[in-house]
């Protein structure tokens, strides 16, 4: 068994991080915590357009669907160039991720702020 820190994003946002479109994610808060991250999409579709279903049928609530390492955490008038003019980029808060990996989807219960998932290693 293994535990990483983890972050429950609603749909179709965790969607987007999975496919490595969205490396931004957005927050009120602050983190100091840089490393790997849990993706854990939320139950919640209050963020959806009634076209999100039809852009992204395989779409799962309610499960970690990446891993991703948050590389930096920044407001946003502090992001890197490149990444300024992202449609991503909303801020307060910037939340950056690289090297984003899809996994097969692991049902959970998500939680507020970032919390500990523990998952089978190799499983």
């Amino acid at each position: 068994m293994a535990t990483i820190k983890a972050l429950t994003v609603c749909q179709p946002y965790a969607e987007l991080i999975a496919r490595g479109e969205k490396l931004i994610e957005n927050r009120t808060w602050a983190t100091d915590y840089r490393g790997p991250l849990a993706i854990h999409a939320g139950k919640s579709r209050a963020w959806m357009d009634p076209d999100d279903v039809v852009k992204y049928p395989d779409m799962v609530f309610g499960a970690v669907v990446a891993i991703a390492k948050l590389r930096g955490c920044c407001r946003i008038e502090d992001l890197q160039l490149d990444l300024r003019g992202s449609e991503h980029a909303n801020g307060p808060w910037c939340w950056v991720f690289e090297y984003v990996n899809r996994v097969d989807p692991v049902a959970c219960r998500g939680a507020q702020g970032l919390w500990d998932f523990t998952f089978a290693a190799g499983g």
